[in-house]
């Protein structure tokens, strides 16, 4: 039996990724192991987010190496695509698959370990997939790819053009995660919200036709960019859906400026009109709020003193639940690059600060205006210090003793 460990970097795309790697491997008879062990095959997926992460990827690929020298390792990922060649020049990695390559993983693996290897063919040109291995939450892949290139990001050259999983697929696998006793679903894409550029499909249609799967008692959308949420969706979601008041919007600057030299699509007053929207289609008396967690950078090229107290002032202003804040990473290749007036990175790391002490504070004012509102809590089965712990719709973490009957399962409590 094939002993086969799998490493992962980066985001819940590349996690849900993975876990379809691993039950390709596991249906044909492979033996999952923990990486530390000395496998006989190694999978690295990697990322690709910064130079810290590209550097990561690299290292993982040499620590399995030095656990098992004469292991199989295959490379996947952000990190194998843009940094192909540095990856491919390490003594010991038997393969390297880009992103349009993935489909053919688990094959081309499973053909050359039995001594009959396959060239590669009908690349797929989206991969689907989702995640395994916690009861109570799966994420499932709609959706690859980017067409926005941001002057900072390297996502659509690691992950290639905006292209969509076909909604019949979707549903079907969202099908498989319900038969396996999963409660909640989260859609994640890397821009989820462009739903349907390859099969002529939109995403509010994906959303309506997930909502009829039985099963399934909760969704939410892992990230949708501001100018992809539209009206329509919002008010579809208000009217009585499957789908939770909990929304990741991208953010990324509160300074117009900003915004417009990171090529983004929309100023702060759309986002401003956005988020009032959701809440106004959303909240009422006896009802939760809205989350709203929201990307930001910090640090891009030109972000003056002045630039960033304009996003720590819009940030306060539109009142979120949680910010994901990070340090702008620079990458070759991208225009931001080369923009002049680069900021030092001791800055970056005292604003990422002041927004870190900005989100606690926010997320401690949104927990306390729900106090006293009726909610249903999706218990998981990790166990710390004699407690579980839990999600609402929107997002609020809740704790209790561990009682093995709530488990998966949905409680009502009064937050």
């Amino acid at each position: 039996m094939i002993k086969i460990a799998f490493l992962t970097l980066g985001c819940k795309l590349n996690y849900a990724e993975t876990s379809t790697y691993e039950r390709g491997f596991v249906e044909a008879g492979c033996q999952v192991v923990p990486w530390q062990e000395a496998a006989d095959v190694y999978v690295v997926n990697t990322c690709s987010v910064t130079a810290t992460a590209d550097s990561k990827s690299r290292n993982l690929v040499r620590k399995v190496l030095r656990i098992n020298p004469s292991a199989f390792v295959v490379v996947v990922g952000c990190s194998a695509e843009l940094r192909r060649g540095d990856i491919e020049s390490i003594p010991g990695v038997a393969k390297v698959f880009g992103a349009g390559e993935k489909s053919q993983l688990v094959p081309w693996v499973l053909a050359t370990l039995s001594g009959h290897p396959i060239d590669f063919a009908d690349l797929q040109s989206v991969f689907p997939a989702y995640s395994t291995g916690e009861r109570t939450r799966s994420f499932l892949k709609v959706q690859d790819g980017c067409d926005n290139y941001c002057k900072y990001c390297t996502v659509p050259y690691a992950r290639g053009a905006s292209r969509n999983v076909p909604i019949s697929v979707c549903v079907d696998n969202a099908r498989a995660i319900a038969a396996a006793g999963v409660r909640e679903i989260v859609l994640t894409g890397v821009n989820t919200g462009d739903f349907g550029r390859t099969t002529g499909e939109s995403f509010l249609d994906l959303l309506k036709a997930l909502n009829e799967v039985e099963g399934i008692e909760r969704y939410r959308i892992s990230s949708i960019e501001p100018n992809l949420l539209s009206e329509e969706i919002i008010d579809w979601i208000a009217s009585g859906t499957r789908f939770q008041p909990h929304f990741h919007i991208p953010l990324q600057t509160g300074s117009d400026v900003q915004l417009e030299r990171m090529g983004r699509h929309y100023d702060t007053d759309f986002f401003r009109r956005k988020i009032a929207y959701v809440r106004n289609a959303m909240e009422g008396p006896g009802k939760p709020l809205v989350f709203f967690g929201i990307d930001v950078m910090v640090g891009l090229p030109g972000e003056t003193a002045e630039l960033f107290e304009q996003t720590r002032s819009f940030i306060e202003e539109i009142n979120p639940a949680f910010i994901h804040v990070f340090p702008y990473s620079r990458r070759p290749g991208t225009p931001a690059a080369d923009m002049p007036d680069q900021v030092p990175e001791e800055e970056k790391h005292r604003r990422v600060a002041v927004l870190e002490e900005l989100c606690a504070k926010l997320h401690a004012d949104f927990c306390a205006r729900n106090r006293g509102v009726a909610e249903k809590v999706l218990f998981e089965s990790t166990r710390r210090g004699g407690k579980m712990e839990g999600y609402t719709g929107n997002y609020i973490r809740v704790e209790r003793p561990y009682d093995a009957s709530l488990v998966n399962t949905l409680v009502d409590v009064i937050l």
